[in-house]
Formats: structure tokens, C-alpha cells, sequence
């Protein structure tokens, strides 16, 4: 069966939990224990990212996870420009037993919209 890229994201957002950016705010304001990745390529991570974020590109999330995550139990939350590559490195991330992962519904698009604190460099 063939799938377009949105279609397949469809199909994922099934079995992903997602959050919106007002809940990460909400998460990052009451200093909750999560990590934040951004799964996005290097170039758009370098021109700017969420404050207090960590890059780890779609390309090799499944290779380097572990070494930014000991416990499959730690709650991840994964964005990337508008979260539709963050839905399948979620489901990506759970069938490896990370059992608290979840993709941030907007991305960095919706994050700026939004008005929330970004760093570049």
C-alpha cells in the first residue's frame, strides 16, 4: 500500500501521545522532569532552538537515545518544525521501550507562535 508522508504521520498519530505547546510551557514553568529533544537536521537546530533542549537528529535518535536517556521510564518530549517527523520518532522510540515519549504537537513553528523562549548557537 502506498502512503504519502502525511498520510503515514496519519497513521502514527494513533498510537503516539502527543501535547500541544502551551503544556510544554506549562511543564517547563513548573520544572518537570522531562527531557526535551530536537529531533530537527543540525542546520535548523543551529539557527535556533527551544531553551534548554538537546539535539538529537531524526537520522540517529534510535542510535544515540541512550545516551541521553538511561531509564526507558523518563518522560521525552520530541519536537521538530511542525510535528510531523517527531510523531514517527516517537513511535520509533517506543517500540524500543521508551514507555513516556511524546511529540509536541506545532514544533518549533508553533513554539515561536507562541511567544516561547528560544536560544541560538
Amino acid at each position: 500500500m502506498k502512503k504519502t508522508f502525511h498520510e503515514l504521520c496519519n497513521d502514527v498519530r494513533k498510537n503516539v501521545k502527543e501535547c500541544t505547546v502551551k503544556e510544554v510551557m506549562e511543564m517547563k514553568k513548573n520544572s518537570e522532569d522531562f527531557l526535551l529533544v530536537d529531533i530537527r537536521e543540525d542546520n535548523e537546530f543551529e539557527k535556533g532552538r527551544i531553551k534548554d533542549s538537546v539535539h538529537i537528529g531524526k537520522g540517529i535518535i534510535e542510535r544515540d537515545i541512550h545516551m541521553h536517556v538511561k531509564d526507558h521510564d523518563k518522560k521525552i518530549v520530541l519536537y521538530c518544525g511542525g510535528g510531523f517527523r517527531s510523531l514517527i520518532a516517537a513511535e520509533s522510540l517506543q517500540k524500543m521501550g521508551y514507555s513516556k515519549v511524546v511529540s509536541m504537537n506545532g514544533g518549533w513553528r508553533g513554539w515561536n507562535a507562541a511567544g516561547g523562549e528560544t536560544e541560538t548557537g
